[in-house]
């Protein structure tokens, strides 16, 4: 899908349930509408690796929902396997990234995808992409569940995006706060964000 036609949200004035309101401002993306997203880039990719084994990388801990319903999407002979990028540093400004789990999984050769909850300063994408890189696959492309070019410190795309989201700090379909409100059917925007730089 070209970059123009990747769908943009705006922050709406949907309210979440009154079971969360006290910490969650509104709904962006509801789970009707995550659930058609996550089957058209489920397409994409089938016809995109039509013919060919995948080795989907997935990034801990943020991607597992996404993942689960992207990877129910793909008809295709694939293996699975986990990094996780870990940021060391104060509570509210990330530091240092480190890999804290490599692969199990030999990619040499091998088609990868990597696919991540959210794009946002680029910095884990950018460590990891060229991480594999360096494992010499046979090609490396990226998914991502949202796309926060607002906040972008590293050039660097993702090859597929299920969606274009304003700067609001967001939880919910696997997104955390303090390892909080992932299980949200939807993406919502918390109250009063603190300040975190992401992924």
């Amino acid at each position: 899908m070209p970059p123009s036609a990747i769908p943009r949200v705006r922050v709406g004035r949907i309210l979440p349930p009154a079971a969360v309101r006290a910490e969650v401002e509104s709904v962006l993306i509801g789970p009707d509408r995550l659930r058609r997203r996550v089957a058209q880039l489920g397409a994409e990719l089938t016809s995109e690796y039509s013919g060919r084994e995948l080795v989907v990388v997935a990034l801990l801990n943020g991607t597992v929902v996404f993942l689960a319903d992207l990877i129910r999407c793909l008809p295709l002979p694939l293996r699975l396997d986990f990094l996780n990028v870990a940021s060391y540093g104060s509570s509210t400004h990330s530091g240092t990234l480190r890999m804290d789990r490599e692969l199990r999984l030999d990619v040499h050769g091998r088609h990868v995808l990597v696919v991540d909850d959210i794009l946002d300063t680029g910095r884990t994408l950018r460590a990891v992409t060229t991480r594999l890189q360096q494992l010499n696959p046979a090609s490396l492309k990226t998914c991502v569940l949202l796309d926060k070019p607002e906040r972008r410190m590293e050039s660097i795309q993702a090859d597929h995006v299920g969606f274009v989201i304003p700067d609001a700090f967001v939880v919910g379909y696997g997104l955390d706060f303090d390892e909080r409100h992932r299980n949200l059917p939807f993406v919502g925007v918390l109250k009063n964000p603190p300040i975190r730089t992401e992924g």
